[in-house]
């Protein structure tokens, strides 16, 4: 059969996946997005919650569409593991119509287990955030798009899914009744139209009905049918994953590998190559802890050399040197076959760069990713110190092109990880990924 080709974030978003998948999906036939399409912590939602890919001159946002849609040779399938706010669904279309999206309804197929986001899961989002700042005086910073009260209703077992909606409407009333009355009894200010929302909602359905697919056959006929390549696109990071992120500040779902068998119904023997992409230093959006954070001048030169901030926020995202102890954490769990190194240039005019090799505690080093965020806090890094280039990179467009110490630094990160980087970025356009085998 056909094995499915995952792209990953290896740290915590923003490590430019987008121009991996971009790369790859020229030559792919299906792309997959399973896993949850916001990342929870880009805050406010807008273009920086998703990923906006350039194309011919024009630029298209994305949030709930894979970015593969933007491919007229191949068909798209939102898989069950994500959550699908249907007026956002149709409004991300009809934006990118705009710039000259066209057809995408044939080509787009979405999973009828995939569960719902209704507008009163995105009102109760940002209640609880409230909340969450009044009681602790610190919030998660999440999108207010509604994805963590949807995954919550789906783990409570009150959710409502694509199938529920498009089968007998009577029963789906009931129960979206019931769903938004113990919204409205735990938040007393809460309103919600019921009649309304039912009514856009019967629309919705069958504005829907022929994109809508059994995922789990879907799925099975792609990878037993004719030879095709399919490519998983994964939404957010490895420590954003709900269960080996740095909990709290995570998104709901897995966005690890096991996240394409759970996210789309693939079985573990059809997962081919996974990539790791991994930004030459590193970002982090939000409060938690950041063991190579720089708050100095190396920082704020990373920070606007990088234009790291949200585009829709301008919200900064902090910025630090690259840490391999959190991409040997993400290889030990998605075990990636190579890594895609991106935003090299960003680094261009340093004297001397650093890469964290290892944690300490008490003067002892620790050979793992600690769980607890009071302990990542106190964790001491072990840094390898290498000069830096300066040299423009940006017009590189092979190994050979490096400046020795460049390829050096690119080394001294296939080493410690142990993955052979296949791919270095130097800059924004597609031609700037320069592959090295």
């Amino acid at each position: 059969g056909n094995k499915v080709t995952v792209v990953l974030g290896a740290q915590w978003g923003d490590e430019g996946k987008g121009k991996v998948v971009d790369l790859l999906a020229t030559e792919s036939d299906i792309v997959c997005r399973p896993l949850i399409f916001w990342c929870f912590f880009l805050l406010q939602g807008g273009n920086n919650a998703g990923h906006t890919v350039v194309v011919d001159g024009k630029e298209y946002d994305f949030h709930l569409f894979p970015s593969g849609i933007i491919n007229p040779k191949a068909i798209s399938f939102i898989g069950n593991g994500v959550v699908i706010h249907l007026p956002g669904l149709f409004e991300e279309a009809e934006k990118n119509e705009k710039k000259g999206l066209k057809d995408w309804e044939k080509r787009l197929i979405i999973s009828d287990r995939a569960h719902i986001v209704f507008d009163f899961h995105q009102a109760v989002d940002g209640l609880q955030e409230v909340q969450r700042q009044a009681q602790e005086g610190k919030n998660i910073g999440t999108t207010k798009k509604g994805i963590g009260p949807t995954y919550s209703s789906k783990a409570a077992r009150t959710g409502l899914r694509i199938c529920d909606l498009l089968s007998d409407f009577d029963e789906f009333s009931s129960r979206f009744k019931n769903l938004a009355q113990q919204y409205k009894s735990m938040f007393p200010t809460l309103e919600i139209d019921i009649e309304g929302q039912l009514k856009k909602l019967k629309g919705y359905a069958e504005k829907i009905r022929p994109m809508v697919r059994d995922g789990v056959y879907f799925m099975y006929e792609a990878l037993h049918g004719s030879p095709k390549k399919i490519l998983v696109e994964g939404a957010n990071a490895a420590l954003l994953d709900i269960d080996f992120g740095t909990y709290p500040f995570v998104t709901s779902s897995n966005c690890t590998v096991g996240g394409v068998c759970t996210g789309l119904g693939v079985p573990p023997q059809h997962v081919g190559d996974v990539y790791g992409v991994v930004k030459a230093y590193t970002t982090r959006v939000g409060i938690g802890a950041f063991p190579t954070e720089q708050i100095n001048e190396i920082g704020d030169l990373l920070q606007s050399r990088g234009h790291e901030w949200g585009v829709t926020t301008g919200r900064k995202r902090r910025c630090g040197w690259l840490d391999l102890v959190i991409l040997k954490y993400a290889h030990m769990i998605n075990g990636f076959t190579a890594l895609a190194l991106t935003k090299l240039d960003i680094l261009d005019v340093l004297d001397e760069i650093k890469i964290g090799v290892a944690y300490k505690l008490g003067g002892k080093r620790i050979p793992y990713f600690p769980a607890n965020q009071e302990i990542l806090q106190k964790v001491e890094v072990e840094y390898e110190t290498m000069p830096g280039w300066k040299t423009d990179t940006t017009g590189a467009r092979k190994w050979e092109d490096l400046p020795p110490k460049a390829q050096n630094y690119i080394r001294c990160v296939e080493n410690h990880v142990g993955v052979p980087v296949k791919w270095v970025g130097v800059g924004k356009s597609r031609e700037s990924m320069i592959q090295l085998f």
